[in-house]
């Protein structure tokens, strides 16, 4: 939910106007708008090149990940993995777009670290390659955008954690 969206729900629970302050931060949403989508652009025109390279630095720290027995051995569980990968990436960039952490909560997060243990997938691995995918997306940013970008990958690791 935006920022927008939660101060008029706000508001409207308590049948009150905006308050400066809740005005003060829709103005904040709006004013980083361009900001929001230009991140959301890259990590989107580059997610195919940062699923592959997180991926690439992901088994190379994880050698485990994909050898006889890993989570990711094989063609069809690397495959698994990376798809995974690019679901966290999708994640991130909703996260981006709406400035709130709420969309990558409520579609993606709730139970994931449960998921993960009862399917045997090593939470620590999971949170590796979304670390990795924040070191090659915000590689590609400038260090404002990296610095947003980066708090939502954040988000996501600490949700494994």
């Amino acid at each position: 939910m935006s920022i927008v969206t939660k101060s008029i729900v706000n508001a409207d629970a308590e049948a009150r106007y905006l308050s400066p302050g809740e005005l003060d931060r829709i103005k904040a949403f709006v004013a980083s708008g361009s900001q929001r989508v230009r991140i959301a652009q890259i990590l989107t025109e580059a997610r195919e090149r940062i699923v592959k390279e997180a991926g690439d630095q992901l088994f190379q720290k994880r050698p485990d990940v994909v050898s006889p027995g890993g989570n990711a051995y094989g063609e069809e569980m690397t495959a698994t993995c990376l798809r995974d990968m690019d679901y966290y990436l999708r994640l991130v960039t909703y996260g981006v777009v709406s400035g709130d952490t709420t969309p990558i909560e409520e579609i993606g997060l709730v139970g994931v670290r449960e998921m993960y243990r009862s399917l045997g997938t090593p939470v620590d691995a999971v949170a590796e390659s979304v670390r990795s995918m924040k070191s090659v997306a915000t590689s590609l940013m400038s260090g404002d955008d990296a610095s947003e970008a980066g708090a939502y990958f954040d988000y996501v690791i600490g949700a494994m954690q």
